[in-house]
């Protein structure tokens, strides 16, 4: 009956730390097994690291003689670390990475010579089959044409054996078909603009970085405990399960010490990560039971991106040799908090300036102001797009649950920064006399350091939160790439940017003012059109989804309504203005976000009704069958004394039976309207479908399940518990 549950928690049990040492410090070892400069250097002529250089510096293009020698110098280095194979490394619109292994290793047409290849060619291009992956309608299924082709903005690096060439892909007719080709361009836009601004405070700025750092929240089980649990195979989280009685109220896993497997997990997962030029610096335990994080140094946004997508492949294998799983869904267990990535973004110049950082002088403040209330401005804006961009059935889960930000995207800056920009929203319209002049320089520019050193504390609830000296987007999903979020973020800050250097030039030269006055005068507009996406309060109370309303900003609690936003005629006319995705790109990321959902909640939907059938109602039956030969057997001992001696048990025959019809006939129901959702062929309105019809039966199916859980008999009950998942170390 429950033997599979019982010889997990016997493995779980007994299982001790894996014996782990580090090979060196970390400074030594990381970048390791990356393609970095001081591999260039020792690899490449002259000529081709200038080529990789310039092309990752200013994007410029390698040409194929160069290409040809690049790929000479990264095979050799590549085979010194005993590498037999390498794969275009990308990033499909599955949400996960892909790879085809090819090994170096040819032979001639008549099998003699065999001879380690490498060249130009393969690194720059590949075409792996494109059929089978998502498209939302780019390309027939029949057209299997794809191409990778080389980012050298972002450094080869082996895994194991195979050395493993970060790529774009795109289809046959030149469209984006994964998640760093619209990243790359957000980013090169938002450079463009972000240099420009910087010009009126600085002329030596010849680029702008935009900056990321990451931290990623997860998960920890045994991986007997997980296997035991068919719903975290194939969801990645629990669909049924009661709540422990012992769960995160006591706050005594948040900051405690690590338990000793999973520190000798993070330990063995550190040293991969330094081997990989993954800069991770923090580890700590997390809220839940059995919940941790770990946090890197802030990158360039496109390097950090891939860093996370790596890093969360590189988890799963690393837990295995620990036998333990890692759990990234957004919510794998009701009742504790889930999981988040919070998003640190900010913009760097070449000169070493953070754009978002106060100094110590008023031109300097001016700067960072004028960039933190482009920022501000830019997600009043397109706070509905930014909420499309975190929108996934995973995600749904955290979003306005009193755990997580709420659905309500808006911006937190604190109490002191909220007075500053109130006394810049009082500025003169036109121009400043000398005295307000000075008094801005001096009493308010001028002393935003030591405002912000009172500005320390942060709103929990805020999804998008200004911490001193960067921007937290807060609301990213634990299992995201980070892509969507970073590529909606750069590009609406990038037109933003643009927009604001137009106005600002205009009033210079139609209203003759000086350039700072002209910068007072855009941002004290600014400051009055954006106020209602700032808020300071509690974001999980009912009175802000009111306030909310009246300012109208969006709240869209599922993703289905969040998604319309990505489609929408301002995000079409914002991507292509920007020179980020074409109308087809984007409509092809609505259909397959939208299409996405409805599989997982289908899966989902199917899981349950086969566990709750399966497993429950059978186990349920046996307890109920046990009950009643007691009932039995007591009336052929007492007679009719039996009613009252057996009255709990009838009571509990009674229960059991309810809560069996219940899920039989919740399970009928679901699968019914499974049935006419899949009948729908338009994407919007089956996924609302699954959304409004199907998914409300999740709950009122676990409900029965998980009371039967506290009835039935726990050496029969054949899943294995909460307690057990999150409290086994």
């Amino acid at each position: 009956m429950a033997i599979l549950r019982f010889q997990a928690l016997k493995k779980a049990s007994s299982r001790k730390p894996v014996k782990f040492e580090e090979t060196d410090r970390k400074s030594t070892i990381f970048g390791s097994n990356v393609f970095n400069d001081k591999a260039m250097k020792q690899y490449l002529t002259s000529d081709a690291l200038k080529g990789v250089q310039g092309a990752i510096q200013h994007g410029t293009k390698i040409d194929r003689k160069l290409a040809d020698y690049i790929a000479m110098g990264m095979k050799e280095w590549a085979l010194s670390k005993g590498v037999t194979h390498y794969t275009h490394w990308f990033q499909p619109l599955t949400g996960t990475t892909a790879e085809k292994h090819d090994a170096f290793f040819e032979t001639s047409y008549d099998g003699s010579d065999p001879v380690e290849k490498f060249g130009g060619g393969q690194l720059v291009q590949q075409e792996p089959d494109a059929s089978s992956f998502p498209n939302g309608g780019i390309r027939n299924t029949f057209e299997a044409r794809g191409y990778t082709a080389w980012d050298p903005t972002s450094p080869a690096f082996i895994y194991g054996t195979t050395l493993c060439i970060p790529t774009v892909f795109i289809s046959y007719t030149g469209e984006a078909l994964d998640n760093k080709i619209p990243l790359l361009r957000a980013l090169s836009a938002i450079d463009e603009a972000a240099t420009e601004v910087c010009k009126y405070f600085d002329k030596n700025v010849k680029k702008v970085t935009a900056t990321l750092g990451w931290e990623q929240e997860y998960f920890l089980v045994d991986s007997a405990l997980a296997n035991s649990r068919p719903d975290l195979v194939m969801t990645g989280r629990t669909l049924l399960g009661h709540t422990s009685a012992k769960g995160q109220q006591l706050d005594d896993h948040y900051f405690g010490s690590i338990p000793s497997r999973a520190l000798t997990y993070m330990r063995d997962l550190e040293q991969e990560c330094m081997l990989l030029g993954i800069p991770v610096k923090t580890r700590h335990n997390e809220v839940a039971p059995n919940q941790f994080e770990l946090a890197p140094i802030f990158e360039e946004t496109n390097l950090a991106v891939d860093h996370n997508c790596l890093l969360m492949d590189v988890m799963q294998k690393v837990a295995e040799r620990h036998d333990l799983k890692v759990l990234l869904h957004e919510k794998p267990f009701k009742g504790v908090n889930g999981s988040g990535k919070h998003n640190n973004w900010s913009l760097a110049t070449d000169t070493g300036v953070n754009l978002l950082s106060p100094s110590k002088t008023p031109m300097s403040n001016l700067q960072f102001l004028t960039f933190f209330i482009n920022t501000i401005k830019a997600v009043n804006d397109y706070e509905s797009l930014l909420r499309g961009a975190i929108a996934t059935a995973s995600n749904d889960h955290r979003l306005g649950a009193n755990e997580a930000p709420p659905a309500i995207i808006s911006v937190f800056i604190g109490e002191q920064l909220t007075k500053v920009l109130a006394e810049l929203e009082g500025v003169t319209k036109g121009k400043l006399s000398p005295e307000e002049k000075t008094d801005l320089k001096l009493n308010v520019v001028g002393k935003i350091p030591d405002v912000l050193l009172d500005n320390t504390d942060r709103n929990r609830t805020s999804p998008f939160a200004f911490t001193g000296n960067k921007f937290e987007f807060r609301a990213v999903g634990s299992s995201a790439n980070c892509s969507n979020a970073m590529t909606t973020l750069n590009t609406i800050v990038a037109k933003q940017l643009k927009d604001f250097k137009i106005e600002v030039d205009t009033l210079i030269e139609t209203k003759e003012l000086k350039k700072d006055e002209a910068i007072f005068n855009v941002l004290r507009e600014y400051i009055k059109v954006s106020k209602k996406i700032l808020f300071e309060g509690d974001g999980y109370s009912e009175a802000w989804e009111k306030e909310a309303a009246k300012r109208g900003l969006s709240n869209f609690k599922t993703t289905p309504e969040a998604l319309k936003a990505r489609a929408s005629k301002q995000a079409l006319d914002l991507f292509s203005e920007m020179g980020i995705m074409n109308q087809i790109e984007v409509e092809a990321r609505y259909e397959i976000e939208l299409e996405e959902y409805t599989k997982k909640i289908q899966i989902e939907g199917r899981v349950l009704g086969d566990l709750s059938q399966n497993h429950v109602i059978p186990t349920a039956i046996r307890y109920q069958n046990t009950l009643i030969e007691n009932v039995k057997g007591l009336k052929e001992i007492f007679g009719d004394e039996y009613k009252n001696l057996a009255k709990e048990q009838i009571i509990l025959i009674r229960e059991v039976s309810g809560h069996i019809e219940g899920i039989n006939s919740k399970v009928e129901e679901m699968t019914n309207e499974r049935k006419k959702a899949n009948q729908l062929s338009d994407a919007q309105v089956m996924a609302e479908a699954y959304c409004n019809n199907v998914k409300p039966y999740f709950d009122e199916i676990r409900n029965h399940c998980d009371k039967l859980e506290l009835l039935v008999d726990d050496e029969s009950w054949t899943l294995t518990k909460y307690r057990e998942l999150l409290l086994t170390k």
